[in-house]
């Protein structure tokens, strides 16, 4: 329990099984006893992502099938829901967040009475890596859609933000009971679902807020071999710049 809140963190996963193990020992293993349950979402993985997760302790969430990342994190929504969590954290499964920040995601819901938490890699950090060195081998083209995106939600939105694709965020599990947050819906199976959800929670009145995170990205060898993210230019990129759109418009709810 974290100051009297249960709590989950939700790593989705697709063929990561060289990273996910990592972040599950890497959660497990904060010096501060915050999470009660990591819980793997395993979005139809090929490799070996699900057993090396439950080896190291996490519970898994096998999809079947490659349902998407959306369809994953509301697997999770569900489970954490199901068994009574009180805060919910989602985080990368391919080992760029830090989950010694976890606590910094839940301290202004528990303190402040947020309802919304996202990480953010451009706010100030004063870790001891800076914001350049965290994402000195981030690609070109992330840097720019990381950059238009949340200029992009602040201007739909009428809330001003310096993040808004980063998976790396908290949510009182109590807001997913909205009738209005529909995370139902099919079209939200893939990258739709996180801008989706950050929307609606802004839209709806929600407290919400940023917090300064870590975002490491792999040298350029290691991506060589094993990629930088599951994202497809343009093809993702219209995945999660949609739903600001389309909500936006009224074309969706």
């Amino acid at each position: 329990m974290y100051k009297n809140h249960k709590v989950i963190v939700i790593a989705p996963c697709y063929n990561e099984e060289l990273k996910i193990s990592e972040v599950v020992v890497r959660i497990n293993g904060m010096h501060e006893h915050v999470v009660d349950e990591v819980l793997v979402v395993d979005d139809g993985s090929t490799d070996s992502s699900a057993r090396v997760s439950k080896d190291k302790g996490a519970s898994v969430i096998f999809m079947g099938r490659v349902a998407g990342v959306g369809a994953a994190i509301r697997a999770g929504f569900k489970y954490a829901l199901e068994k009574k969590y009180d805060l919910i954290v989602v985080i990368a499964g391919n080992n760029k967040d830090e989950p010694n920040e976890i606590p910094d995601l839940l301290k202004p819901i528990v303190h402040e009475g947020y309802d919304f938490v996202q990480g953010s890699r451009y706010l100030k950090h004063n870790a001891t890596l800076t914001t350049s060195q965290n994402m000195a081998n981030m690609p070109w083209y992330r840097k720019v859609a990381t950059r238009l995106h949340p200029f992009l939600f602040s201007l739909l939105s009428g809330k001003k933000v310096t993040e808004s694709t980063n998976g790396f965020r908290a949510i009182r599990a109590s807001v997913l009971k909205d009738d209005l947050i529909r995370l139902e819906q099919a079209w939200l199976d893939q990258y739709e679902l996180e801008p989706y959800l950050y929307f609606k929670v802004v839209r709806l009145g929600y407290k919400t807020t940023e917090v300064p995170c870590t975002k490491v990205y792999p040298t350029k060898d290691f991506a060589k071999k094993h990629g930088y993210t599951k994202m497809k230019p343009f093809v993702s990129w219209w995945s999660i710049l949609r739903p600001l759109i389309l909500l936006r418009l009224g074309l969706k709810s």
